[in-house]
């Protein structure tokens, strides 16, 4: 009985460390998004990201108060000479902002730091080929997203991206919708869905839309969505959230059943706009 008390006891202050922990994160978070969008902030915004202005007036207002959380809550580190400005940090934290509209979520809990890179870097990992050979050869990357809690930038591709809200590529999009990705425990194409969305219904139109994309890709086959998407389903999803918010309509009238999966799981609906 004294066992099963103390298991209790301790389950409780648990609960209640938690509930608590929640509220007081909640509170803070309001309190920041409470305060006035700074001025320069939103200089930063009619120079380097106008698709801003595009959005709806509620959209907007929206994205701004999670801007300000997020800058709030991540550390941006500077790499190879790069200066961590307001610029820098308002431009990226915009585009990443983009994926959390309307939804109820916690910021990209498993990350911690943005690292910044002047322009595409070199990095070396261990990779292994479809025969299970171990390499360590250095890549030219622009971008990468780390379960970790880390995703690297290059600032010039960044700042690419939101000057060019139209062209189908946008570096920042790309890695941090692979941060929602991993937020299911493991980065494969599949993110945590909302009690709306069937996941029978995604993995069957996403499994069909991946291996469509990796068909045309072998034939060199013109596609919507870059061919890189073919590389895994995580790639996939990266590729097709970039197409969603870039360019909506063509996804929506080419690939009807992808966008509609799409709208659902970022309550958004980006052709309207």
């Amino acid at each position: 009985m004294t066992a099963l008390y103390i298991v209790l006891t301790i389950s409780a202050f648990a609960i209640i460390w938690i509930l608590s922990s929640n509220y007081r994160k909640k509170r803070k978070r309001q309190q920041v998004a409470s305060q006035p969008f700074p001025k320069e902030w939103r200089q930063i915004l009619r120079n380097n990201l106008p698709f801003f202005y595009k959005m709806p007036a509620d959209l907007q207002l929206q994205l701004k108060n999670k801007m300000q959380i997020f800058l709030a809550e991540k550390d941006f580190v500077g790499r190879k000479g790069q200066d961590i400005t307001d610029e820098v940090k308002v431009t990226i934290a915009a585009q990443a902002c983009m994926l959390l509209l309307n939804r109820a979520t916690d910021f990209y809990p498993f990350l911690k730091t943005i690292v910044v890179y002047p322009a595409a870097f070199i990095t070396r990992h261990n990779q292994y080929d479809a025969s299970g050979i171990q390499s360590n050869e250095p890549r030219v990357l622009l971008g990468e997203s780390w379960n970790r809690g880390q995703v690297v930038l290059s600032w010039s591709d960044s700042a690419n991206g939101g000057a060019d809200f139209e062209d189908g590529h946008n570096l920042v999009i790309h890695e941090f919708a692979h941060q929602l990705d991993g937020e299911s425990g493991v980065t494969n194409g599949a993110p945590p869905l909302s009690s709306q969305q069937n996941y029978d219904e995604w993995s069957k139109i996403m499994s069909h839309e991946f291996q469509e994309l990796r068909r045309k890709a072998s034939i060199d086959e013109d596609t919507l969505l870059d061919k890189y998407g073919a590389t895994n389903p995580a790639e996939f999803f990266a590729v097709a959230t970039e197409i969603f918010f870039e360019k909506p309509q063509e996804l929506k009238n080419l690939h009807s059943g992808l966008y509609q999966q799409f709208q659902q799981y970022y309550c958004l609906d980006p052709a309207e706009w």
